[in-house]
């Protein structure tokens, strides 16, 4: 028998409080820094936590906001408005579909390690794309839900900050970094480490605004 599914109120609970072991945040002075005193050693570190901190955020994330409208759902019903904002629940629901799908992505860390041991800059070109279509799907998903969540518990009598859409931001131009890593003979890769880095540190702090807000207005409800 599996393990009892716990009340959605203390998932939002453990969602929240788990943020410290998913949302890893990266300095990249202090990266490049230990790359270079360890002769490189220190990079494959970082593909590491690139890989694994995206994978595990996106977990994260889906269980908060899958909470998060699970327990809303209750409340709706247990007012009456479950008819008012069935429309409102459901593109909520096929949004959290698209970050649920994204846990099935092979995203293994280890496995990025190796690669990344085994032809460098080629991995890491393949591996940052992959990395920024993931944030930006990740986002645009993520956004909507919280739009959704917004309006649901403003009428819960509940109000929570919607996310900023303008947030959301646009695809790296893949062929013009790629070329530009190979003409300036792999320069241009440090830059590109760097924007891999800083652009997920600014999504989990946008992220945390919402649901620090979320997670008060489901203690206050409950």
């Amino acid at each position: 028998m599996g393990a009892p599914l716990l009340p959605p109120a203390e998932r939002v609970r453990l969602a929240c409080q788990s943020r410290s072991e998913t949302d890893y945040f990266f300095g990249y002075w202090s990266a490049l820094g230990w790359t270079l005193l360890t002769f490189g050693i220190y990079s494959f570190y970082v593909v590491y936590q690139l890989v694994r901190r995206m994978r595990d955020h996106n977990a994260r994330r889906l269980e908060l906001l899958s909470a998060s409208l699970s327990f809303a759902w209750d409340e709706a019903t247990k007012r009456g408005l479950q008819e008012e904002l069935t429309p409102t629940f459901q593109r909520a629901a096929w949004n959290l579909g698209v970050l649920n799908d994204m846990t099935g992505d092979f995203r293994e860390p280890l496995v990025w390690v190796v690669l990344s041991f085994i032809a460098r800059t080629v991995a890491d070109i393949v591996l940052f794309e992959l990395l920024d279509q993931d944030l930006v799907r990740h986002d645009e998903s993520e956004v909507t839900v919280g739009e959704d969540l917004a309006l649901i518990y403003a009428r819960l009598g509940q109000p929570i900050p919607s996310p900023d859409r303008d947030r959301v931001k646009d695809r790296h131009n893949y062929v013009g970094r790629t070329v530009a890593t190979v003409f300036s003979f792999g320069i241009y890769l440090f830059w590109w480490y760097y924007d891999v880095m800083a652009e997920p540190n600014r999504h989990f702090r946008s992220d945390w605004l919402q649901e620090d807000a979320m997670a008060g207005a489901v203690q206050a409800l409950g």
